[in-house]
């Protein structure tokens, strides 16, 4: 029997159906799956609530909620409550209204820890895939995130007791440590579907001016990393001119083809991984998924290591662009929610604060908009004398450098706290910066 059949026989005698793997769940365990588009479809999560009556204090942990379910929503979830329960490890906008419901439970993790956190955590994990090639690898596609470490140490180090592949035929194949052997799994759903796709937006003239001042902060040869957000669509979309970019970076931007095809991004100056754009997962839309689709210059791999502020800093000059909601007079940085009100969730945002801190020549934005207005039309500003009761501080003030709104850059590293407040009122909205200094008085100054 040659290699090819005996891979293929293996693969079959795992396969199971969508209803077979709500029938793996007991009551009483945690269910984690893959980040973003490495998440299992409604199908599976639908087979499961099925099950709803048969069970007691189940819970469903995922992360970056990109295909719409009832898991997420408040009327279906709360008749469930104590039978399956919804938690997740970052809050997307599918998910938002639940949260602000309070239906859903929030575990905080940072991208290079969470692998450790979700293996400790889940019983079941669950994972779309693509499906096994010659050899009996399967790809995670385009999401590894913590896939592929919670697969190979969740049952040696945590207490992962079965693992589960969705196989999607759609899943594009991406490289990089992006494989894992079908050995490691249990089980199989073959279940083709979609592969979600996102328009890239059009900024505002806000995002758009904050995204020229950070423009100012990007120089020939840097390595760079970006968030989610339409400020730094501004500034991949202003990007002409520059020379010899690096991306190293969680997710990979849109329109990372066309910066490649303009000669923008080269990523020959990188210390490691040179040539090669390095990310963990992206979102976007098809042209994005046919470029890094089997493209021997992109690369995925765990974000324990591509998140890692070692790794990171390992790069010179690397420039982390990451968005911001609200930031004290003394550089503390929130990007996750108002108070108790949680919004989104660290991520990756800290792991590259501090690799850029201290990467030889590194950059660390943080981008805000200097002021929001309330629902009754009431303007406040986002940089405020005191965080609300309970808000999550995702970057300390010791890792906070610079700070860009649309009235300009503060540099806060190596700042005084009188220095700092003094730095971003000047980039506070003009209407509300007599406010703040009278409050930075109060705060930093003798009577």
């Amino acid at each position: 029997m040659n290699r090819r059949v005996s891979v293929q026989e293996a693969y079959k005698r795992k396969l199971i159906s969508v209803e077979g793997f709500a029938q793996l769940v007991k009551s009483g365990d945690n269910i984690a799956t893959g980040l973003a588009l490495g998440g299992v479809s409604p199908d599976l999560h639908n087979a499961l609530l099925a099950r709803a009556d048969e069970l007691e204090n189940v819970s469903w942990g995922d992360a970056v909620q990109v295909r719409p379910s009832k898991l997420y929503d408040v009327e279906t979830m709360s008749k469930l409550q104590g039978r399956i329960n919804s938690k997740s490890f970052f809050v997307l906008a599918t998910a938002r209204k639940i949260s602000q419901s309070k239906i859903l439970d929030f575990i905080p993790v940072m991208g290079s820890d969470c692998a450790e956190i979700i293996y400790n955590w889940a019983d079941v994990f669950a994972v779309m895939v693509s499906p096994p090639d010659k050899n009996g690898y399967v790809s995670f596609g385009l999401s590894n995130f913590f896939s592929s470490d919670v697969i190979g140490l969740g049952r040696k180090y945590g207490k992962i007791r079965t693992i589960v592949g969705e196989v999607n035929e759609q899943m594009p194949v991406i490289n990089g440590g992006n494989f894992v052997h079908i050995s490691e799994f249990d089980y199989f759903v073959e279940n083709s579907s979609p592969i979600p796709v996102f328009g890239r937006g059009e900024p505002s003239a806000i995002e758009k001016t904050i995204g020229q001042y950070v423009l100012e902060l990007i120089e020939d040869g840097d390595t760079i990393q970006m968030g989610i957000g339409m400020i730094p669509e501004a500034v991949i979309a202003g990007l002409d001119g520059k020379h010899d970019l690096g991306v190293h970076t969680e997710m990979v931007p849109m329109g990372l083809g066309e910066l490649v095809e303009k000669g923008i991004v080269t990523n020959k100056k990188k210390v490691i991984h040179k040539g090669v754009t390095l990310a963990t997962f992206c979102i976007g839309n098809s042209e994005l998924y046919d470029y890094v689709a089997n493209n021997r210059n992109v690369e995925f791999h765990p974000a324990s290591y591509t998140n890692h502020p070692i790794t990171i800093a390992r790069n010179p000059n690397l420039v982390a662009i990451n968005m911001g909601l609200l930031i004290d007079l003394t550089g503390q940085i929130v990007a996750e929610g108002y108070g108790h009100r949680q919004i989104s969730g660290t991520g990756g945002q800290l792991d590259f604060a501090i690799g850029a801190h201290w990467s030889p020549g590194g950059k660390g934005i943080t981008l805000i908009t200097s002021a929001r207005k309330l629902a009754d039309g009431t303007m406040v500003s986002s940089i405020v004398p005191d965080l609300p009761a309970g808000s999550p501080i995702t970057v300390p003030r010791h890792f906070a450098n610079y700070v860009v709104t649309e009235y300009g850059i503060a540099t806060l590293k190596g700042k005084s706290r009188r220095e700092r407040a003094k730095a971003l009122i000047a980039i506070a909205h003009p209407d509300l910066r007599a406010e703040l200094s009278r409050q930075a008085e109060k705060a930093f100054y003798a009577d």
